[in-house]
């Protein structure tokens, strides 16, 4: 997506260790009209691939909620986001997995109501990085308990040299969409 590819290019910056800084159009500031166009390319590429229909897009808080919000506006469905932490207003049953935050280094929780994901539903999961794939594919498990049907997985950024991949590919038999791939060598980071 080249609208994407020169954003990356003009705004963002590699802080080193695989770490991409994009807070001024992506997950701090958020540019409208380019999560616009990621709802719309991301629709046209699972349409390409003969996936759907779906009734629910879902992604992980917090950075992926824009691009997964202009992807459910796509498909006239609603936006499901796996919470992180546990509020006083959940009183429900959850679906619950474990992940490896790849910007904090640490273990992160995701819980999603059982009551909002059933064995009814046929999922997109729409986020913003494709690193390791350790939160992908604690989503894909929990898609997996609930019985639905996950049919695709797209990312905003793809991080090749991270081999998430390989890593969701291992587990998750669906089309993988990234809009943009970065790369890096010493100091330098490259976007395609």
């Amino acid at each position: 997506m080249q609208a994407l590819i020169k954003r990356i290019n003009r705004d963002a910056a590699y802080l080193g260790d695989g770490i991409v800084k994009m807070d001024s159009f992506i997950n701090h500031q958020i540019d409208v009209e380019l999560c616009q166009q990621m709802g719309e390319h991301f629709k046209q590429a699972f349409d390409d691939a003969g996936v759907g229909p779906i009734t629910k897009v879902i992604t992980a808080e917090t950075s992926g909620i824009p691009a997964a919000l202009f992807t459910a506006q796509q498909y006239n469905v609603p936006v499901l986001f796996a919470r992180k932490q546990v509020s006083a207003v959940m009183n429900e049953v959850y679906y619950f997995a474990k992940t490896i935050s790849r910007t904090k280094g640490n273990e992160t929780n995701l819980f999603i109501s059982k009551r909002l994901l059933t064995a009814d539903d046929t999922v997109l999961v729409v986020d913003d990085f494709l690193a390791t794939g350790h939160t992908l594919n604690a989503l894909g498990n929990i898609i997996a308990e609930s019985g639905a049907h996950l049919v695709g997985i797209g990312c905003i950024v793809e991080k090749p040299q991270e081999g998430g991949r390989e890593a969701v590919s291992k587990n998750q038999d669906v089309p993988i969409v990234s809009l943009a791939k970065v790369t890096w060598e010493g100091d330098v980071m490259s976007v395609s």
